[in-house]
């Protein structure tokens, strides 16, 4: 079993737990006598699994068990405590049974409440909310019940609750919010020279064709995706960004090209977004050649959705044979591009770039011939080999460059089951294909550090944030979300290292703005295959993913989730250069 699966088997044994008391003493407060015994056996199982599975998590990481471990588990031992001490000596009415096996379960709902609502890093403060809570249930169902204790108890009971409330409430208190320095250190992007590749952009509304059906989005130059852009290593690519009609505002962010800070197109931190009347112009060297997308950074949960992105191909040299992006969406619910047959001569050289523009995994498989994935997010493979009848899963905003020669017989690419594009037809059943492993795929190569400057570690994970103004319950990093999570601070020329947790039940496509990172391992298994540097990469539940980087990028850039979604739940923190 994995960490992930625990973690959800964890979930469902404290349901149940929980569950089980709080029914027994509504059983017992009935007078249902073996109807409460079945329901405080089936709480007491639960409980004593859920040891185990705390045990477990424990030992795949502190990040998983933490809570659990110092708040959920005295609670529980707490609970089970009272609860079994009176069932060893159950009098003639049951009745009496029905407060104790109800504290038990206002225990195991206050610790599964802690772990919804909280999670990590465990909170003395919480903690003592929980305890808060849990007695002020007790004393409730004394008095609904008409079974209270002697008055030494109920005072000393609602002393411990006030207590722990006013203790809990002060230590859970909002912190302040870190504050961002104004001087970012931006490079100044008009030293790269004069354009040699220019493009016009315009967002505005509009309506698009899709699948034989008019559908409303939001485009550049009225178009979904917008237009490719392509250039040779060494131009300069000067792209003039104009808002015709979008009311939110609108920007570029290059999406993996580790352009200048000044020119990554966040709102509020690199540039401000552009209004409708407005226009904003680009300017970098394209000095990174592979495949790259581009997409609004406003409100781009939004935009994104609705249209605003498109394509940057960067070539080391002018195209040869055939090369094909293949930029997937998801558009008004009708999945983009529309599937094209392109014949192929035999022995032709193809190119694929596999562009995934959604918020969420897609899963590709092309049929009909070997093939080697060459490169991934634009930077090149080192010994990929050919593979067959097997699937690649891309990340949301991953980027696969598959390269095969032509066979006599067709070829198809399917994305989810669908074939969107083929050189003739083909059918094929590729639901049960293995899917590639790229960290074991190609020739390794040896880290080429041996120290690391930064450790930052970013537990992933959903909760109810009190630190800002008002409570929301969001997409959590290290228990805070967006902007109350602090900056991480590096140097120039640091050798950087993140431990990036998932301790949720989602997946995390993690992306970091102006650098590509080295898989160093992910769960404890290193990489064998060839070196990956990655800027997009999926963070499944339970998964623990080292990577590392250089911080030779100055500026202040956006860390962030890139199911855009969760960044709007506040996913997002920043990487600072001092």
């Amino acid at each position: 079993m994995n960490t992930g699966s625990l973690l959800a088997a964890d979930l469902v044994i404290a349901v149940l737990a929980a569950a089980g008391w709080l029914g027994a003493g509504t059983a017992s407060a009935a007078r249902r006598r073996p109807l409460a015994l079945g329901l405080a056996a089936v709480a007491l199982l639960a409980t004593f699994a859920r040891a185990i599975t705390i045990t477990a998590l424990a030992r795949a990481g502190w990040w998983f068990a933490a809570e659990k471990a110092l708040i959920a588990a005295p609670l529980s031992l707490a609970g089970t405590l009272v609860a079994g001490t009176r069932l060893l000596r159950i009098p003639g009415d049951i009745r009496s049974t029905a407060v104790p096996l109800l504290f038990a379960g206002y225990a195991g709902l206050g610790a599964l409440l802690v772990t919804l609502l909280h999670g990590y890093p465990a909170s003395a403060g919480v903690g003592l909310l929980a305890v808060a809570g849990i007695l002020a249930a007790t004393v409730a169902s004394w008095r609904v019940l008409g079974t209270r204790p002697s008055p030494m108890v109920s005072r000393a009971v609602a002393v411990v609750a006030v207590a722990a409330l006013v203790t809990g409430t002060g230590l859970a208190a909002p912190g302040s919010a870190p504050v961002m320095p104004h001087d970012h250190g931006y490079r100044d992007a008009r030293t790269v020279g004069e354009p040699t590749r220019r493009f016009t952009l315009t967002a505005g509304t509009a309506t698009v064709r899709v699948s034989g059906r008019d559908v409303a989005a939001w485009a550049f130059n009225e178009q979904v995706p917008g237009p490719e852009l392509t250039a040779t290593v060494g131009d300069v690519l000067e792209v003039t960004l104009r808002n015709r009609d979008i009311a939110r505002g609108v920007t570029l962010h290059w999406h993996g090209y580790d352009v200048p800070n000044s020119q990554d197109g966040v709102p509020g931190v690199t540039q401000a977004a552009v209004l409708p009347g407005q226009e904003f112009v680009y300017r970098f060297r394209a000095d990174q050649a592979g495949t790259y997308w581009y997409h609004t950074h406003a409100v781009s949960d939004v935009g994104v959705q609705k249209g605003l992105y498109g394509v940057l191909v960067v070539r080391p040299v002018p195209v040869t044979g055939v090369d094909v992006t293949v930029p997937v969406h998801t558009l008004a619910g009708q999945t983009l591009p529309t599937p094209r047959v392109e014949p192929v001569g035999v022995g032709e050289p193809v190119r694929l770039r596999l562009i995934n523009t959604d918020s969420t995994t897609h899963r590709y498989a092309l049929a009909g011939t070997a093939f080697r994935v060459v490169a991934i997010d634009g930077y090149d493979l080192q010994g990929p080999t050919p593979v067959v009848d097997t699937a690649v899963l891309i990340p949301a905003g991953g980027r696969y460059d598959l390269v095969f020669t032509a066979p006599a017989t067709p070829v198809a690419l399917f994305v989810d089951g669908r074939a969107v594009y083929s050189t003739g037809p083909v059918s094929a059943a590729t639901d049960r294909w293995p899917v590639l492993d790229p960290l074991g795929y190609g020739v390794g190569a040896p880290v080429p550090w041996s120290r690391f400057d930064r450790d930052f570690t970013l537990v992933l994970d959903r909760g109810l944030d009190l630190r800002g103004l008002l409570p929301r319950y969001g997409h959590t990093v290290n228990g805070a979300t967006d902007p109350d999570i602090p900056p991480q601070v590096v140097r120039l020329g640091d050798i950087v290292r993140f431990t990036i947790v998932n301790r949720s039940m989602v997946v995390h496509p993690w992306h970091l703005h102006g650098h590509h990172v080295l898989v160093l391992s992910r769960n404890r298994t290193s990489v064998t295959g060839s070196p990956l540097w990655l800027d997009s990469f999926d963070v499944r539940p339970g998964d623990v993913w080292e990577v590392a980087f250089r911080a030779d990028n100055p500026g202040m850039w956006a860390n962030h989730c890139h199911n855009l979604a969760h960044v709007d739940a506040g996913m997002t923190l920043h990487l600072m250069y001092s």
